[in-house]
């Protein structure tokens, strides 16, 4: 028996399980549709897993075709329940380049509470207005150009542990700066970036 990052049952209380006893749940063992929604509602803090779908078989494509064809049209996206690893849960159907993307979500329960994270710190318009302008002279962002440094720099690390290596030392942390000289100086290199 397994449980969640919310730890084990509450009060002492567990019961073996086989995993025929959990076949006879009324688990979903299809996609139940419960109704359409525009995209742009859906809050991306709930969202969880992407997984591709595809039709059931030939006598399914038709159907399959029309709802990406319908979905991609009306900016609309379907939300349903699934059962994904023997757990249900709520999800949408989204298009993506011609096919669907099963996007699971978090239920509200599992979405936790952040307190008060909001900043305090008052801005001035100046501020904002640097901001603003680094932020219309940093668009478009390769995403398919970046890669995990962490990963890399763990590979590397490993790679030197099984050969005896030498590891290099972290980088010194950088100490912090006047805000807003460091959104001058941001802005300054992004020009010179978009120039050169």
């Amino acid at each position: 028996m397994s449980w969640d990052a919310a730890g084990p049952p509450s009060a002492g209380r567990c019961a073996a399980t086989a995993r025929s006893d959990t076949e006879r749940t009324a688990t979903r063992h299809v996609v139940e549709v419960l109704g359409f929604v525009p995209g742009q509602d859906i809050d991306p803090i709930s969202c969880n897993r992407p997984y591709y779908v595809g039709p059931g078989g030939p006598p399914a494509d038709r159907a399959f075709a029309l709802l990406v064809e319908a979905l991609a049209r009306t900016g609309q996206v379907c939300v349903c329940k699934v059962a994904v690893h023997s757990r249900e849960r709520i999800a949408l159907l989204r298009p993506r380049h011609g096919m669907l993307i099963l996007q699971t979500l978090l239920w509200q329960d599992e979405l936790r509470n952040p307190g008060d994270l909001a900043p305090s710190a008052p801005v001035t318009d100046r501020e904002l207005e640097l901001a603003e302008v680094l932020m219309r002279e940093c668009t478009g962002v390769e995403v398919g150009q970046l890669r995990d440094e962490y990963r890399h720099a763990l590979e590397e690390l490993v790679e030197a542990k099984v050969s005896g290596g030498q590891l290099a030392a972290p980088p010194e942390p950088v100490p912090a700066v006047d805000l807003m000289a460091a959104l001058q100086e941001s802005v300054r290199a992004a020009r010179a970036h978009q120039a050169g």
